[in-house]
């Protein structure tokens, strides 16, 4: 009977510097030499969508490659692209680990997830990737030395020339809030004594069950390679209603978290009319709330680098509707946004009063959750 091959380790990297993704992947090759990195960049121009590929090891570039797309989309470009090359590279003797460098900017969470379905799809044991991976860690690899101005400063990716697509208007960081509170594993460059803040922000603000590794350049690839990533466990540290405080985060070096929560709905207008007082501010946010003019949705908030998205998440079901948003930022100004919640929330005598009041009344807050029917 011939024995079953061990499938190959993966390892997904994600990054908002090119510079912190190229000397992660070096020091990577460099300490690993049967790792090689498959790493892309999404290029969106007149031409239409196009991948470019290339791959790294430790003897250098092995390959450099440019692809066409018909959608120039990241999730397209693992399906049409990423999984079948890393799975030739699995099948490659030389190899017996694997990493998958995004492009930079991208979000780590909807990688794992098309790896995942294609893991089952191939009927690879049950595992969470693609046929003959074992999708081992999710990473982000970040610097203290630009982490606080990338993450609460409004730089676009546009601006630093990051943008995935032409119409990507992200801010820095937006991408990196999304990466640093899916991943399982940061890797963190810099000095922590030299940048507190920085690391107490990083601390605040990553999963409270992901790791943390600081010394990003002398990292052991063992260590990430001998995991087994769980997408359904990553998934919930994005869900907007278990967004919550990391439980003992530090407060010392001016870093605070407020945890504002009410069984209250937000007042639409009031809502409108202060928004700015809550979403135009240096400081990460995100959580749930609800609005009487529809109070079966599920409204998530999320906010980071200056800007602010609100949306429709599905309904409560049985869960009693409620608001809970959660902010971290820097500074002596946390209590402005506390007197601005309780600015937008219902009062105490308009939410006695029921939802009869807003029966019929014009939905101000249509233009940015949609209609009125959950989605």
């Amino acid at each position: 009977m011939c024995a079953m091959t061990p499938p190959t380790p993966l390892v997904v990297l994600a990054t908002v510097d090119p510079v912190v993704r190229d000397t992660t992947v070096f020091g990577l090759v460099t300490d690993h030499p049967r790792l090689v990195v498959l790493r892309h960049d999404i290029l969106d121009d007149e031409d239409g969508g196009r991948i470019r590929r290339v791959i790294v090891s430790g003897d250098g570039v092995l390959e450099d490659t440019e692809v066409p797309l018909e959608h120039a989309c990241l999730s397209c470009a693992v399906r049409e692209d990423a999984v079948p090359q890393l799975e030739r590279l699995a099948r490659d003797p030389r190899w017996d680990a694997v990493v998958l460098a995004l492009p930079v900017g991208a979000e780590s969470l909807p990688v794992s997830r098309a790896l995942a379905r294609s893991g089952r799809r191939a009927g690879s044991a049950g595992l969470p990737g693609a046929r003959g991976l074992r999708l081992a860690d999710v990473v982000a690899a970040v610097d203290l030395d630009t982490f606080a101005d990338d993450l609460l400063g409004d730089d676009l990716l546009a601006e630093r020339g990051l943008a995935l697509t032409h119409d990507d208007r992200r801010a820095v960081g937006e991408a990196l809030a999304a990466q640093i509170g899916h991943v399982d594993t940061l890797l963190v460059g810099g000095d922590r004594a030299a940048h507190p803040v920085a690391s107490d922000l990083l601390d605040h603000l990553r999963a409270p069950d992901s790791r943390r590794v600081d010394g990003r350049h002398g990292v052991d690839p063992r260590a990430l390679l001998r995991g087994l990533h769980d997408p359904a466990r990553a998934d919930r540290r994005a869900d907007p209603l278990r967004a919550a405080p990391h439980p003992g985060a530090p407060t010392a070096h001016g870093v605070w978290t407020l945890d504002l929560r009410s069984a209250r709905p937000l007042h639409p207008e009031r809502l409108v009319a202060h928004v700015e007082r809550l979403g135009n501010v240096p400081a990460r946010s995100r959580g749930r709330f609800w609005v009487p003019t529809r109070p079966d949705s599920v409204c998530v908030w999320d906010g980071a680098g200056g800007q602010l998205s609100v949306g429709q998440l599905g309904t409560w079901g049985r869960r009693e509707p409620d608001t809970r948003l959660v902010f971290t930022g820097v500074g002596d100004w946390a209590g402005d946004l506390v007197d601005a919640f309780g600015d937008v929330l219902t009062t105490e005598s308009e939410h006695r009063a029921g939802l009869a009041p807003w029966l019929g009344r014009q939905d101000v807050l249509e233009p940015w959750l949609g209609d009125r029917s959950p989605a």
